[in-house]
């Protein structure tokens, strides 16, 4: 077996693989006794039936199956003992490439099109200059986030008189066209509303101040603004009726129900923080600004490298890429598409692979590696964010053990966390690097960048 290099010029480059009956006749051998052994043909026992008639039916594919595993084998073991940077898969070159027969044929010739990767330094230095934002925590996000805590301990209670955000129950009727009840109308026993949720704000300042017993009058059609959905679930209709219905109805108040939140108390900081962290209010609303401003870094990072990408790729400059070679790829990985997908998402595809090659570079250079713990631990803390959106940050370790051991059943989520696990590394590992420009910004800030 002979495998071969030749370079056609900087991005691409012909393999060209020899294969001899020697380097394969073995293998085929053992095959086709393989083959031998449980065969059932008739005429003849199992393991019984005669070499040549063997040959005869599976020889052909033995040969092609055995020549394609060593072909296989071979190119990828050529690539990798010699260190070549391929993009993508070697394709059977169209143009040098002569006809295989496998039934004439004992000595092969294999010619593959392989696309190397551009050669280029990437490196940082302090002299880079890139933005890095922090997210300033605000007494609004602390004082939202200590409400959320409260109003899972909170409870309601009946009140007598109505106010905004509370619920209403009640005796629903359709009138007539005189303001009466309509005969033969629609009547809903027990119905709920929550007036704050109505569209039109006429027809919500009906139901202000609106006390047990009161019967009011109002338009459930136009308080909805027509909405057939929200009016089949109030009236308990079908969508077709809804739409139809612009009847006034009455409503007689039964009951006003109010949520009351919780109370701030040294149950929640232990709900939160675990037991005993903090014994007071300010401690407690500060414990939450710290877990609100750990919650960010990981969006500042996200932030950093866009930056650093965009130093890095106008400092490297365009790189050189064999495009007739990508392009076949592209159309190979989506044979589904056209040549027009091709032609139009070429130039997007080559500025993820400049990046792509960056970010490998920058990895190998500043020596990251994943370990089984890392993609763990990342597994843990996406499981810790899911919690925390729940008000819960205080997870024993046994119940985000469990939760991150399910997540990683499955392979696209292991993935992700492989993914995330080296950004927050390469991160880390580049921002003393450069010559960081700190810079704080507001929430709505940050995200009007990515908009």
């Amino acid at each position: 077996m002979n495998v071969s290099l030749q370079n056609i010029d900087k991005v691409s480059a012909l393999l060209t693989v020899k294969l001899e009956k020697a380097d394969y006749q073995e293998q085929v051998d053992k095959s086709l006794k393989n083959f031998r052994q449980k065969a059932q043909v008739p005429g003849f026992r199992k393991g019984m039936v005669p070499m040549s008639l063997v040959k005869k039916m599976y020889g052909k594919s033995v040969l092609a199956e055995e020549v394609n595993k060593l072909l296989s084998d071979s190119v990828y073991k050529y690539i990798q003992d010699n260190k070549i940077e391929i993009l993508g898969e070697p394709l059977p070159n169209e143009d040098k490439q002569t006809a295989i027969d496998f039934d004439t044929m004992e000595e092969f010739e294999f010619l593959f099109d392989i696309a190397l990767a551009p050669e280029f330094k990437a490196e940082v230095t302090d002299k880079d200059k890139v933005d890095y934002y922090t997210i300033e925590v605000s007494d609004e996000m602390v004082d939202n986030q200590v409400k959320a805590y409260t109003q899972r301990t909170g409870k309601y209670d009946q009140v007598d008189v109505y106010a905004d955000n509370d619920m209403l129950k009640g005796l629903l009727a359709e009138l007539d066209e005189n303001g009466n009840t309509k005969e033969g109308g629609i009547q809903v026993e027990g119905a709920v509303m929550m007036p704050a949720y109505m569209k039109n704000d006429e027809q919500k300042a009906i139901f202000a101040g609106a006390k047990v017993n009161d019967v009011l009058v109002f338009n459930p059609s136009a308080a909805w603004d027509g909405n057939a959905t929200e009016l089949s679930s109030l009236l308990k209709i079908e969508k077709e009726a809804a739409a139809d219905m612009k009847s006034n109805f009455s409503f007689q108040v039964e009951e006003i129900t109010r949520f009351v939140a919780g109370d701030l108390n040294q149950e929640i900081f232990n709900q939160v923080l675990g037991e005993g962290v903090v014994n007071n209010e300010a401690d407690f609303r500060a414990k939450v600004k710290e877990i609100i401003a750990a919650q960010f870094v990981a969006d500042s990072d996200y932030k950093f490298l866009i930056d650093l990408r965009k130093v890095l790729t106008d400092k490297i400059g365009k790189l050189e890429f064999p495009d007739a070679l990508l392009k076949r790829i592209m159309r190979l990985n989506n044979p589904e598409k056209d040549e027009k997908f091709v032609d139009d998402n070429y130039d997007k595809s080559i500025e993820e692979l400049t990046w792509h090659l960056i970010k490998e570079q920058l990895v190998k250079i500043n020596d990251i590696k994943v370990e089984q713990e890392d993609i763990m631990n990342m597994a843990k803390e996406a499981t810790r964010a899911q919690f925390a959106q729940y008000g819960m940050m205080s997870v024993p370790d046994d119940i985000l053990e469990n939760y991150s051991k399910e997540m990683l059943k499955k392979k696209e989520s292991i993935e992700g966390l492989v993914n995330r696990v080296v950004e927050a590394k390469l991160a880390a590992a580049l921002k003393p690097q450069v010559k960081l420009e700190n810079k704080s910004i507001s929430m709505e800030e940050f995200n009007k960048m990515f908009a």
